[in-house]
């Protein structure tokens, strides 16, 4: 979470917090691209490029969705609603989140980011009865982030069996836009002729786990690339 002030949810302090839905997800206005989970793939791979990128601490391989062709770039929060018909899972959760208690637990806490123009008092989905019961609206909520952690599991295992078999390589993207040219570096994609190559055992593999489906979301996602092209075209024609 960017916003600023997270804090542990608690009935005491955030009794009247309120959440007004989000029109165009503005928190990730200065992201050109956001974690994705391999349950997701389908569908995101209909609107946005579906790439991985490569954490440089660890080595390990993170699945995104592609908004922009340059960092700090997100063409689909300019306008006053979402610009796309999906919105990725991690983004509808703010300004909650689950996190661990401790580095050690594996048990997990709600956060939320009090400092955004979706939290308030007045107006929104309250997240406690007068009560202090949980409302219906924050358990429904809280049950979507515990199934985005189990699907995160999944997703990393997917990515683990993809860098293992060594089918992840990476690809320097080159646009051409109105003559300007663009280079989107570091990132990575299913090399096609290696899954081919692949031997029948370790494909066999990949389709009894249930990893054919989202390569082929993620290779096909690349014609998507096109329409990230002609929104940030349609941007710069619009601001002229």
């Amino acid at each position: 979470m960017s916003q600023q002030n997270v804090q542990p949810l608690n009935k005491n302090i955030h009794g009247k917090t309120k959440i007004k839905a989000q029109r165009n997800f503005k928190q990730a206005e200065a992201q050109h691209l956001v974690p994705l989970v391999v349950h997701e793939f389908s569908r995101a791979s209909a609107e946005f490029p579906v790439v991985f990128v490569k954490n440089t601490e660890n080595g390990t391989f993170q699945p995104v969705a592609l908004f922009g062709l340059k960092p700090g770039e997100n063409l689909y929060t300019e306008g006053e609603f979402w610009g796309g018909t999906y919105v990725p899972a991690c983004m509808t959760h703010f300004p909650l989140a689950l996190v661990p208690e401790s580095k050690e637990s594996d048990k997990y806490m709600v956060i939320i980011a009090t400092d955004n123009d979706v939290v308030n008092e007045e107006e929104g989905q309250p997240l406690f009865e007068e009560n202090g019961d949980e409302t219906e609206f924050l358990a429904k909520r809280k049950e979507a982030m515990a199934s985005y952690l189990e699907h995160s599991h999944i997703t990393r295992m997917f990515t683990k069996e993809l860098a293992d078999k060594d089918l992840l390589v990476q690809q320097n993207l080159e646009i051409n836009l109105n003559g300007e040219k663009i280079a989107i570096n570091g990132l990575y994609l299913v090399n096609e002729k290696k899954l081919n190559e692949l031997s029948d055992e370790d494909y066999l593999e990949l389709r009894k786990r249930g990893f054919l489906g989202p390569i082929f979301a993620h290779l096909n996602s690349m014609h998507q690339v096109h329409r990230l092209v002609q929104k940030k075209a349609q941007t710069a024609a619009e601001a002229a």
